[in-house]
């Protein structure tokens, strides 16, 4: 469970990680102690200080002066499995709850102080063992910050009121609806963990909980929880990158000091799960236009000895062209596009997952007995030790993309040291992996997957049922019933009357900044290749690997409307083998180098995009530039591909989000204009697609002369154009016309499509705006931001969310292009109060202009020039930089142009953006929901006539928009 949905990237992910030194403690001290990095085979390490407050709260400190950012998490070792049956869902409750209000913040004060300080957003994640609270400010915000964590700790609690209780609740059902009831397969997790774990286990339940006990929660089991976990005795936390560890370390005592400790808090046991005969359920979807089958098996913990083994045969299974169960189930059956296969790990119990999702109408016995054939296949020529060390240089560079930003780095110590009891961990973590074998593999595979048993669900269409797994049974699903009106009234805006906790200081003042963080834009260097390439790099050395990108215009923009999806199965049919390699041997030459070369069709560009070690980087190159003038072109690949594309059409069909969005955006641009089309294409136009309709598009529109390059890491100028000269000599470059087809979009008003029994309302609002390269483009995203910009600081998600809990998320962005662009408003709100969240919007848009204040303004500016400091931190930041040069001509320092522009807006200039790019009269207001219960009271709002579309043509033909949503 995420706050914010696209602040989640730089979560390390709880897999075991290959070679890497991160040197520390041997053990948890009381006190001080830190030792510094070492060097190991990789030279890679991470140094980190430990020590320990008399109150039990663990803290650790990594320096990285690299950007001059910092990273402050607080990580309570509580999750799901400390709640209670009957009362599920409290820890992800708290996640929302901690960010409201404390008593020293005061209501909002969090996210407010966020907005002010440049951070990135104050979000959180729950999971079913922690809870973690997190967020990347500039350096000079680091009091604030330790501030504001410890009054989560101390000063907060007597804030949580009835109303706000209330409100919150709102939300967090929000969130269950929009991730797991109002789409296809939502309910799987809950169907295999009910059954996987016997009542009463911990992971009998699902972190978010369940409506109905979110519904029966009181205040007082919510204090009850709150005061067990909520202390810091149990509680890690981590503060990462750019400070003074002397000065962070007094700060530390002074805001945590006099937190009092809690009860003694013990490890949980572990509990294994323990199946004694298979177990098969199936339920009928109704979003689901596939039926999927997801088998689960009992297995271990994380860090258990055998997780590595079994880390290792679960991608060796599914991963690739050499896995047997794509071998088996895509390749010689045909059954489906796509195999999975992983563990699920936590701290008590862990478990081995398979999901097939097959294609429309196929019966899920053939599903299950191909898997059996792939299994028995695995049986008779086991891993061989090429493959080992293909999937350990892969879980390498993964890991040290994990480390390209202090978030990433901070949360692998506080890993360690939560569920091992070590942050220095890491060492003991790499010789298990690196020693797995072949027989470790197979052992595992007897010991965990071979004849036990499992459980099986099958998610089928409704009606369905004839396809689900044989001697499957019903599952027990809860569905919600919309009823108008049922929900319970708040007022979120009550303040809370309580008395306030004592403190030895006057908690109230928020700190004063610490020296200035100056942003500092990278150094960026240039060059025109033979061929006329135009090249911009960024020597950084953080991680030891190299991220290219090579962006070539054009993209969808080429293709015709008869023949829409040409680009995609080029880029498609590109990645699948060259004339010298099958698309195994492509695949696996890459995997074994630790990179990954993705080719992918966008609206106005072709793209390769690249991640190596830099130790291998030459090698990765060569591969790239074989498979840019050397394609295969293979006729079975292209037979597989378009099975997938039709797949992901049939899927798109069914998903309220995707309907909303490609409803939106066929609205906007019109029949007759390419970009009213999606990528993937049509069912027709795919089907019309030849091979030589590809060979064209590669002939024709992939030329150096529309092509730009990009490359960031551990790679000096000159060695990256040595590695290029061989591409500059075969690749010559001939003239390429980008062409920009014109949009037309309907009049503006109201149109519903019907998803029948949908639990959520999908909104999708806006209309045709400017393009990047206009004067109005950077003044817009200044005006947008609280507007819906900003997250939790917009308008928007304070009145939907925070006000009425009418949503998980809401947001507003532009999306600009050279030639033209998109404002829009996107958001999932509960069924029962759609006409009311239209209302609302609407009367929000109206009133923005004539509202704004110079708060708002100072707000505003405040963090859109402080956040700079972060605006370079990551590989991809740096890339993203690179692009936008090449893309727009904008100055390597175009970031200083815009703080110039932010410290220039006036009110009376943000009021004449809002009055003619955001006045509600002139948009598209797309509702996707269910019409027998919403339609008339969409009608009944006096906003004209609602025009109702015809969701299941337009889905297919209408490109994907991208929508900024904030949630918890």
């Amino acid at each position: 469970m995420l706050r914010n949905l696209f602040g989640s990237a730089a979560l390390v992910a709880a897999a075991s990680i290959p070679a890497l030194g991160l040197v520390g403690c041997d053990k948890p001290a009381t006190e001080s102690t830190s030792r510094p990095a070492a060097q190991t085979a990789t030279q890679f390490a991470i140094d980190y200080q430990q020590f320990q407050l008399k109150n039990g709260l663990n803290v650790l400190f990594h320096i990285d002066r690299s950007d001059p950012v910092v990273a402050v998490s607080l990580t309570a070792h509580v999750g799901s499995a400390r709640e209670k049956a009957g009362r599920t869902g409290f820890a992800h409750l708290f996640e929302h709850l901690l960010f409201l209000e404390s008593e020293n913040l005061g209501k909002g004060g969090l996210d407010a102080m966020s907005a002010r300080i440049g951070g990135s957003g104050a979000n959180g994640s729950t999971s079913r063992d922690v809870t973690n609270y997190y967020q990347t400010v500039p350096k000079d915000a680091l009091e604030k910050m330790l501030w504001a964590e410890a009054d989560k700790l101390g000063w907060f609690i007597n804030t949580v009121t009835e109303p706000v209780l209330a409100k919150e609740k709102q939300v967090v059902k929000n969130e269950k609806r929009q991730s797991y009831d109002n789409r296809p397969y939502g309910h799987t997790q809950y169907v295999i963990d009910r059954n996987l774990y016997p009542q009463g286990h911990p992971y009998n339940w699902q972190v978010i909980g369940s409506l109905e006990d979110l519904q029966n929660a009181t205040l007082a089991d919510v204090k009850e929880f709150f005061r067990r976990w909520y202390v810091p005795n149990n509680v890690t936390l981590v503060v990462a990158g750019d400070f003074d560890t002397e000065q962070a370390k007094a700060w530390v005592h002074k805001y945590f000091d006099e937190v009092p400790a809690g009860e003694p808090i013990e490890r949980a046991p572990k509990q294994a799960a323990a199946l004694k005969a298979p177990v098969r359920r199936v339920h009928e979807d109704n979003f689901a236009r596939e039926p999927a089958l997801t088998l689960a098996w009992p297995a271990v913990e994380r860090y258990h000895p055998d997780s590595y083994p079994l880390a290792v045969l679960t991608e060796y299974l599914s991963d690739g062209k050499r896995a047997p169960l794509y071998r088996v189930l895509v390749e010689d059956q045909q059954l489906t596009a796509d195999v999975s296969m992983g563990g699920y790990e936590s701290e008590l119990a862990g478990q081995v997952q398979l999901q097939v999702q097959a294609f429309e109408g196929r019966d899920l016995d053939q599903v299950f007995a191909g898997i059996e054939q792939a299994f028995a296949l695995f049986e008779k020529e086991g891993i061989a030790e090429k493959d080992l060390e293909r999937i350990k240089a892969g879980q390498e560079i993964a890991f040290y993309n994990s480390l390209s930003s202090v978030l990433g780095k901070g949360f692998q110590l506080a890993q360690y040291q939560i569920y091992a009891g070590n942050p220095g961990y890491v060492t003991e973590d790499i010789q298990r992996l690196l020693a797995v074998t072949a027989d470790d593999v197979q052992r595992v595979y007897h010991k965990y997957i071979k004849g036990k048993p499992f459980v099986a669900a099958s998610f089928v269409p409704k009606g369905e049922a004839e396809l689900a797994l044989a001697d499957s049974s019903v599952a027990q699903v809860a569905e919600e019933q919309i009823v108008n009106g049922a929900e319970e009234q708040f007022d979120a805006s009550v303040q809370a009357d309580y008395e306030r906790t004592p403190s030895t200081f006057d908690r109230s003042k928020e700190p004063e900044y610490g020296e200035p963080a100056e942003t500092t834009v990278p150094a960026v260097w240039q060059a025109t290749l033979a061929n006329g390439l135009q090249v911009s790099g960024i020597e950084s050395r953080e991680v030891p690997t190299v991220n290219f990108s090579l962006v070539i215009d054009g993209g969808q923009l080429h293709e015709q409307l008869d023949k829409t999806g040409v680009a995609n199965l080029t880029a498609m049919l590109m990645q699948r083998g060259t004339a010298k390699r099958t698309p195994e041997e492509l695949e696996t030459a890459i995997q074994t180098l630790g990179a990954s070369i993705e080719v992918s069709a966008d609206k106005d560009s072709f793209r390769f995009d690249v991640t190596t070690l830099a130790r291998n980087f030459e090698a990765v190159f060569a591969l790239l530039e074989e498979m840019l003038l050397e394609p295969r072109w293979d006729a079975n690949e292209l037979v597989l591909a378009k099975k997938n594309v039709a797949s992901q059409l049939t899927r798109a069909a069914s998903e309220p989000n995707a309907i909303a969005s490609n409803t939106f955006a066929r609205l906007l641009h019109g029949k007759d204009s390419v970009r009213g089309y999606s990528l993937l294409g049509t069912e027709d136009s795919v089907s019309a697609i030849t091979m030589d309709d590809l060979k064209a598009y590669h002939r024709d529109y992939l030329s150096p002369s529309v092509t730009r390059t990009h490359v960031v890491g551990d790679i000096t100028r000159e060695k990256f154009i040595a590695a290029t000269e061989s591409l500059a000599k075969r690749w010559p470059a001939h003239k390429v016309e980008i062409p920009n087809p014109p949009s037309v979009a309907v009049a503006p008003g109201i149109y519903f499509v019907d998803v029948p029994d949908a639990k959520q309302s999908v909104l999708r609002i806006g209309r045709p705006a400017m393009s990047a390269l206009s004067e109005d483009y950077y003044p817009a995203v200044f005006t947008n931001y609280i507007l819906g910009g900003g997250g939790f600081a917009s308008r928007l998600t304070q009145e939907l969310r925070e006000g009425k809990g009418y949503t998980y998320g809401i947001g507003s962005g532009l999306a600009a292009e050279k030639t033209q662009g998109v404002f829009q408003i996107g958001t999932g709100v509960r069924a029962n109060v759609t006409a009311e969240s239209v209302e609302l919007i609407r009367d929000i848009l109206k009133d923005y202009a004539p509202t704004y204040t110079g708060e708002d303004l100072q707000t505003s500016r405040s963090y859109l020039t402080r956040s700079n400091a972060r605006a370079f931190e990551t590989a991809n930041a740096k890339l993203g930089l690179l692009e936008n040069m090449s893309t727009y001509g904008w100055p390597a320092d175009y970031v200083r142009q815009r703080e110039a522009i932010a410290n220039g807006m006036t009110v009376q200039n943000v009021q004449k953006i809002a009055e003619t790019y955001m006045q509600p009269d002139s948009m598209i207001w797309v509702v996707v929901g269910d019409r027998a219960t919403q339609l008339s009271r969409l009608q009944n709002l006096g906003f004209g006539e609602v025009t109702l579309i015809d969701g299941a043509q337009l889905t297919e033909a209408a490109a994907a928009s991208e929508v900024v949503q904030v949630a918890h």
